[in-house]
């Protein structure tokens, strides 16, 4: 049997692990975002020239980042999906270790 310090290290060890990969998933939505916005400004300022006046942001330019958005996550998709996958595996595994061990999600 598990000693309770031990459980208490092994489920923090678990949290951080998770933890990780969900900041891991999140620096790649940001790169995704980050680059998409990048080549968006970069194709409209390259179509059109407008002065300080002009509106800076219109429904096409949304939808020029949007194609952008969904282009890139479509390059990264296998990245993100096993990070997905590996993040579904620890909430998993940290659900069940809880409930065999009888703490709550509460209690951390």
């Amino acid at each position: 049997m598990i000693e309770p310090s031990e459980r208490s290290i092994l489920l923090a060890r678990m949290e951080v692990a998770q933890a990780e990969t969900q900041r891991h998933l999140g620096i790649i939505e940001r790169q995704i975002a980050a680059r998409a916005e990048r080549l968006t400004v970069t194709e409209r300022a390259k179509r059109r020239q407008h002065g300080r006046s002009a509106s800076s942001w219109t429904t096409a330019d949304e939808r020029l980042l949007q194609e952008h958005v969904a282009g890139l996550t479509l390059a990264r998709h296998g990245e993100i999906d096993a990070l997905t996958r590996k993040l579904d595996r620890q909430e998993k595994a940290l659900a069940e270790f809880r409930s065999r061990l009888r703490v709550s999600a509460a209690r951390r």
